[in-house]
């Protein structure tokens, strides 16, 4: 009989990640990698770290919604068989007061942030189901998932909108053996909250807020990650797990 921790191998599964070549999504990558999974990261931009092992780099652009097929088709034939796990770390971020918010900015945002993660979901869930095999979506959510913050309506509105997502397709998919959560990030320092971290005021007012009294590490995500990827997880679905330092809980 195997061990328990066994189930929280990754062994031989194929996941796709997109935003994975910067900031979270490229340490969300490596982690699984790291697991023992077969990782395809897609995003804009090429790699910041080139020597990343165990991750093979695609760029695309996701939100293009006409590329996401083709998209799925290579990275698929890289991994040699259908997507087992799909994580959607990309996300954009505009900062402005409610009343000032460009539209054209508001559109942008919504288009990357939740209907790009949509689009990909359904492809990748309309093959799962087609081939048969159990799956796991996993996508990132927000602290504005779960309360408000001021000057990002956009940003908050697509993450809420994420988790509203999140519980349609667990309750539409659990029967065919495919799961889907989210993972709340809390403060990380990356290109979306550069601006804040450069202003001290800010930063520290942050900080006092959190109760660990520190800010995320990446690395940080991958324990929750793996959960939710790995067979661990087999019976969690709809569900949101917070990465946040204890944010959301104070």
């Amino acid at each position: 009989m195997s061990g328990i921790l066994d189930s929280f191998s990754l062994s031989g599964r194929r996941i796709l990640v997109t935003g994975g070549s910067r900031g979270l999504g490229q340490a969300m990558a490596r982690g699984l990698s790291q697991a023992g999974a077969r990782v395809v990261a897609v995003a804009r931009t090429s790699v910041e770290d080139e020597a990343d092992s165990g991750v093979h780099h695609v760029v695309g652009d996701l939100s293009d919604i006409a590329r996401v097929g083709s998209l799925v088709d290579e990275a698929e034939k890289f991994l040699e068989g259908t997507v087992d796990s799909v994580v959607h770390a990309a996300g954009v971020q505009h900062r402005a007061p409610a009343v000032d918010f460009p539209i054209n900015e508001w559109e942008r945002v919504v288009r990357v942030n939740l209907t790009a993660p949509f689009a990909l979901s359904q492809e990748i869930g309309r093959r799962q189901i087609n081939a048969g095999i159990e799956g796991s979506h996993v996508f990132v959510a927000s602290l504005t998932s779960t309360l408000g913050l001021p000057n990002i309506a956009a940003y908050s509105a697509t993450k809420s909108g994420v988790m509203g997502l999140v519980r349609s397709l667990a309750v539409e998919w659990a029967e065919q053996g495919i799961r889907v959560n989210a993972i709340g990030p809390g403060y990380f320092r990356t290109a979306l909250t550069e601006n804040l971290f450069r202003n001290e005021e800010a930063r520290e007012g942050l900080l006092r807020r959190i109760p660990q009294k520190r800010f995320g590490n990446p690395d940080d995500l991958s324990g929750a990650l793996i959960f939710l990827a790995s067979d661990a997880s087999t019976y969690v679905t709809g569900q949101l797990v917070m990465v946040d330092g204890g944010w959301t809980a104070a």
